[in-house]
């Protein structure tokens, strides 16, 4: 897991490069010669949290509704939705999940325009969709995704922010600003506050992680990474919902995990922050925000591009916490690499 979380900034270089961002950009000039009327997405597990984020990005970018299908209700239930003016995303690592595959057979019958997003480019996800984008991670070793989850973010971003364009080619100052997260990244890893931090949660019993908009998925994420790797119970709300009820559940034994960045999602997030001080609950402030006492810090960019740094110390602090559990990482107990659901 470690080897794979420290590949992530060579990961940004490569899909910036010229091939594969050609290849991306080809992709995005089609989808935006087709112009689809919304856009659906359909994924499993961490690749559902890089989903969440590219339906943000459309919905905000591209001014196009965006949702999240479920599966099963084409799987299990027999479902045919019309989606003859959309467009229907498949995200997966593996590309081998046969839910997802069905969902995008299925869109492709009712006329849907289909894109498989994967680290798989040989895979049944690609052969059933008519488009695929290559996020070129490489191997990933450890059972927990690390690096497949911020290859498809970025991949995700640059086939947005391509169709925005409307040849499919990210624009000058886009491609400048990209630039600067390979270093960026190495940078937040090169931070060793997520080892120092681990050990005030070895004993934790619960772990509450939120945060609002682009931040709403790698909360979502960082959860995931505590539950698989330690074990630990961990709930994600985003920063509006957690005031609506799970607030109450706070208190100093209940550790927080709070993204906030810079931009309209963190400043709504510093609306949180003080009624989780009146719970007296244990905040870690993870971001470019400089808020609250205890700070996993990240470089300041643009709000976009955010949840491919914020990530970064969390999948730190979900591999050091294991490690101070006694837990092994690289092989979390019932889990295999490839999940198959129908």
């Amino acid at each position: 897991m470690a080897a794979d979380i420290d590949e992530q900034p060579a990961g940004y270089e490569r899909l910036l490069s010229t091939e594969h961002a050609t290849a991306i950009a080809e992709v995005a000039a089609v989808v935006a010669d087709r112009r689809p009327r919304h856009v659906v997405f359909t994924a499993r597990g961490t690749s559902d949290h890089a989903a969440l984020y590219a339906a943000y990005l459309t919905e905000i970018r591209l001014g196009l509704p965006a949702g999240l299908a479920s599966p099963s209700a084409v799987t299990l239930f027999g479902a045919r939705p019309d989606l003859s003016d959309a467009l229907v995303v498949g995200v997966s690592q593996s590309g081998g999940s046969p839910d997802l595959a069905e969902v995008l057979r299925v869109a492709r019958a009712s006329g849907a325009l289909t894109l498989a997003v994967t680290n798989n480019p040989d895979s049944p996800l690609v052969e059933t969709a008519e488009l695929s984008v290559d996020i070129a991670a490489g191997h990933e070793r450890a059972v927990a995704a690390t690096k497949t989850y911020t290859a498809e973010l970025l991949a995700l971003l640059m086939l947005v922010e391509g169709v925005r364009a409307g040849d499919g080619a990210l624009p000058a100052e886009e491609r400048a600003a990209l630039a600067r997260l390979p270093e960026l990244a190495a940078r937040t890893l090169a931070d060793d506050t997520p080892a120092r931090l681990a050990p005030r949660y070895r004993f934790a019993a619960q772990l509450v992680t939120t945060g609002r908009g682009y931040a709403y998925p790698t909360a979502r994420e960082a959860a995931l990474k505590l539950m698989e790797t330690s074990y630990l119970p961990a709930l994600a709300f985003s920063g509006a919902d957690l005031l609506h009820g799970p607030l109450a559940m706070t208190d100093p034994d209940v550790p927080v995990l709070a993204v906030v960045g810079s931009g309209p999602g963190g400043t709504s997030m510093r609306e949180v922050l003080p009624r989780l001080g009146e719970r007296r609950a244990d905040v870690v402030v993870v971001g470019s925000a400089d808020v609250g006492t205890t700070r996993m810090a990240v470089p300041d960019v643009d709000e976009r591009y955010a949840p491919l740094l914020d990530i970064l110390p969390l999948q730190r602090l979900a591999l050091s916490l294991a490690l101070a559990r006694g837990e092994d990482p690289d092989a979390p107990r019932g889990l295999k690499k490839v999940t198959a659901t129908m």
